[in-house]
């Protein structure tokens, strides 16, 4: 016969602490699928950055790689007549010669010999018009202080009218083409004249205008 005295309450302990269990382990397995959920986000959410930044990359490099190609193209274009051009020199070289070797005099003198000689220098200009289309300029040193990119110094001159590392004859005709030297300028260069005096604040570097030196 039961104890009558025992707690109802007691005897209901038991089977809530049983049906308490199962809800703690349904929560536990809801939990680990965000976990998961959260990990799976955070690993695409980085090879999305990954992929982004190879993207940007690759991109860079194919406009660096187009800007490159477009310039070699255009060197090609500008440049590929040089071994050309440095030939058609010599031709502009020997007309040249033609018409320094006869004395102005003389033609003047020779009609025959006038017309040859105008006809030669004719042919020159329209040489050197042919070479500037295509791109091929000439250097014009005379005067101009020396520059070792573009001239080839052939001797010195002494003298004291112009200032040293001033040019002062050209034997043969320098030739740019682009921004490049096709050939130098063979130049004689002046030494002995010191360095030019820059001019000093206040006065006019052309001297008075009575035309007594600067400085006097």
């Amino acid at each position: 016969m039961p104890d009558d005295n025992s707690d109802p309450l007691d005897a209901n302990e038991e089977p809530a602490s049983h049906a308490e269990a199962p809800k703690a382990e349904q929560q536990d397995a809801t939990a680990e699928p965000d976990l998961e959920v959260g990990a799976d986000l955070e690993a695409l959410l980085a090879e999305n950055t990954d992929m982004r930044d190879r993207l940007l990359r690759t991109m860079a490099d194919m406009e660096n790689l187009r800007q490159r190609t477009e310039r070699e193209k255009a060197d090609t274009a500008r440049y590929a007549i040089s071994n050309f051009a440095r030939d058609v020199l010599t031709i502009g070289d020997n007309l040249k010669r033609v018409i320094d070797h006869v004395p102005g005099e003389e033609a003047d003198q020779d009609p025959a010999l006038k017309g040859l000689i105008d006809g030669v220098a004719l042919t020159e200009r329209e040489l050197l018009n042919m070479l500037e289309r295509h791109g091929v300029k000439r250097i014009e040193p005379l005067g101009q202080r020396f520059d070792p990119n573009t001239q080839q110094a052939m001797y010195e001159v002494p003298t004291t009218e112009v200032p040293d590392g001033t040019v002062v004859e050209v034997m043969q005709a320098g030739y740019l083409i682009g921004d490049r030297c096709l050939r130098p300028a063979m130049v004689a260069v002046a030494k002995g004249g010191g360095k030019p005096a820059p001019p000093e604040q206040g006065t006019d570097p052309a001297g008075p205008a009575d035309g007594t030196p600067g400085g006097a």
